[in-house]
């Protein structure tokens, strides 16, 4: 029977709750509270090494295995997320319109803010039609931080 494996890391964003169940990371969230992790979990190592590089600025993507809980809608928008590069925002629009269905804008903000895999699923790369910040769980503030840190680390990155 699968367990579900819970541990802190902290970021230079606080502390982030990593989740594992099954087969593999299903929760990644800011907590807005200090926690002193006293067991060692290794199905978490890997997620917490490759948070940490991409806090460095070393990692522009992801490779973990994700065990994500949502309606097929959901997963179907958290797959759109997936295929934003490093560094690159899109609309609520432009996220409609790569499924096909303009009239979902609404539908795709909830799926958006619903994400429960935090930075490894990019949902901060979602921003409103006139570029400004809209709606992040883990607060607008991380969301900035989030999307400054890429853009700073992309650009490094061109030359």
């Amino acid at each position: 029977m699968d367990k579900l494996i819970t541990g802190y890391m902290t970021s230079p964003l606080g502390t982030i709750r990593l989740q594992h169940f099954g087969k593999g990371i299903c929760s990644l969230i800011f907590v807005d509270h200090e926690v002193s992790e006293t067991e060692h979990y290794s199905e978490l190592d890997e997620c917490k090494q490759q948070l940490n590089q991409y806090f460095e600025g070393t990692r522009k993507e992801f490779n973990l295995i994700l065990d994500l809980d949502g309606t097929d809608f959901q997963k179907l928008i958290w797959m759109e997320l997936l295929k934003i590069k490093f560094g690159q925002t899109l609309t609520y629009a432009d996220l409609s319109r790569k499924i096909g269905d303009m009239k979902s804008i609404r539908a795709v903000g909830r799926a958006n803010a619903t994400n429960p895999v935090s930075i490894v699923v990019p949902c901060h790369r979602v921003i409103g039609s006139d570029g400004g910040l809209t709606g992040y769980a883990g607060g607008l503030w991380r969301k900035k931080w989030l999307l400054e840190h890429e853009q700073k680390h992309f650009q490094l990155s061109l030359f």
